[in-house]
């Protein structure tokens, strides 16, 4: 009587907590069919990371993709029977640039948030980003430093794969990497040394130290700010030597892990490329000859088209009602320069300078600034997972994680449909917005 007891207070519970965060309810604590383990959901189509397909369906078993193809193909022995009319079934999209440890600047400039928020503060917020996140249908996001947060961001992904918060699979850099003095946030004066939002590390020895340190901490990849802001004059020029470059590149790469480079300049970005960074975020100042290099090289670009959109208007940009700035006019010149060359284009936009759940804006903007969007979708789901290097997602198809998310509508037709998420599905377990 008292093991039955102690079940029921474990069934009522979890099913609170459910309730209040968005979580589904686990299957084994509940006999209802409708929470099977087993469930074929029926959309009018579905992309699997590759192609749009009418008329498919897709069966899950516990946390994998158990089958998916023509409805036909698929039997539904034994499976509850989920119908997704008028909707469209996707795997789970990731986010290729976050930073789930900030908040739009345009309430806290960056500056505040990393002098003036307490970690705790900061590590609150974050679990509330997470669970948006998720929501919007993103199930795995590459969360590229902490900015100032120090370590924090491995018990967030803790905290989720234990299932002690809702929220993404997390990839990993903890503080990124900084030449010193070249990042900020930059003091009044040179007497007077400022918390740093990212590690300083310069040469031989402090470099690799400081790589080995941060993967053993726990960083799946680590980040370089190849380029910066830096001097009194705060121009955006190299920081690291190619050397230094290649030199974190070789010590993550013994550990299996990728190096990833913050660079909007030329020379940066072809220090990055030629140094063996595997993607390079924002690309902003990249020419024609830099966009070749990359293609050579194998070098993704991971644009963020929409931080710089919410940046221009966080400083008096009236957007529709006013003409591009030429910030805008330059970045939509650059990222046709990299469509043109052939360079793998990640989906990323910076998430932290703008609302997280808002990760579809920067889809949106990749459309208007000139991607075809069965492009996007594979940029969101397989090209991703494969610059990444998460074989077991981003694809529908048997065997792979059961990582999904299904919309109202046909985002082939108006991509704006990826805002109107239905469900959401992680692992197996199935989260309504």
């Amino acid at each position: 009587m008292i093991l039955h007891k102690l079940w029921l207070l474990v069934v009522v519970s979890n099913t609170i907590l459910a309730v209040c965060t968005g979580q589904s309810i686990p299957a084994r604590a509940t006999d209802s069919k409708m929470l099977s383990e087993t469930y074929l959901l029926k959309p009018d189509r579905v992309f699997d990371g590759e192609t749009m397909h009418e008329g498919w369906v897709v069966r899950v078993n516990g946390d994998k993709i158990d089958a998916a193809g023509p409805a036909a193909s698929v039997p539904a022995n034994g499976a509850e029977v989920v119908e997704l009319a008028g909707q469209t079934l996707l795997p789970g999209l990731i986010e290729g640039h976050s930073h789930l440890f900030l908040h739009p600047y345009n309430e806290t400039p960056w500056d505040e948030q990393v002098l003036r928020e307490a970690r705790s503060l900061r590590t609150a917020r974050a679990t509330n980003h997470a669970r948006k996140t998720l929501m919007a249908g993103f199930t795995t996001v590459r969360d590229l430093g902490t900015e100032g947060a120090e370590y924090d961001d491995v018990g967030l992904k803790q905290a989720i794969n234990q299932g002690i918060i809702p929220g993404p699979r997390m990839v990993i850099v903890t503080k990124a990497l900084i030449a010193s003095g070249s990042y900020g946030p930059k003091s009044p004066s040179p007497d007077i040394q400022f918390p740093q939002g990212a590690e300083e590390a310069d040469g031989h020895d402090a470099l690799i130290r400081a790589v080995r340190s941060q993967i053993g901490k726990g960083a799946d990849a680590i980040k370089i700010y190849a380029d910066y802001r830096w001097g009194l004059m705060a121009e955006a020029k190299p920081t690291f030597t190619l050397d230094e470059i290649k030199l974190i590149v070789e010590v993550a790469k013994s550990s299996g892990r990728a190096a990833v480079a913050h660079a909007s300049t030329a020379e940066g970005m072809r220090r990055a490329i030629l140094g063996g960074c595997e993607t390079i975020e924002h690309g902003d100042a990249g020419t024609p000859e830099i966009f070749a290099l990359m293609k050579q090289h194998g070098t993704a670009l991971c644009p963020t088209l929409a931080a710089g959109d919410a940046v221009s208007q966080y400083r008096g940009w009236k957007k529709g009602q006013e003409p591009e700035p030429a910030r805008i006019r330059e970045k939509r010149v650059t990222f046709k320069q990299a469509l043109g060359a052939g360079v793998t284009i990640c989906a990323g936009g910076d998430v932290g300078v703008f609302s997280h759940g808002d990760n579809a804006r920067e889809l949106l903007m990749m459309v208007d600034y000139g991607m075809k969007p069965l492009a996007v979708l594979r940029s969101v789901t397989s090209v991703n997972a494969d610059v990444f290097h998460l074989a077991d997602r981003g694809r529908v198809k048997a065997g792979l994680l059961a990582d999904l998310v299904v919309v109202q509508g046909d985002p082939l037709a108006d991509m704006n449909a990826l805002r109107q998420v239905r469900l959401v599905v992680k692992g197996g377990s199935r989260y309504k917005p």
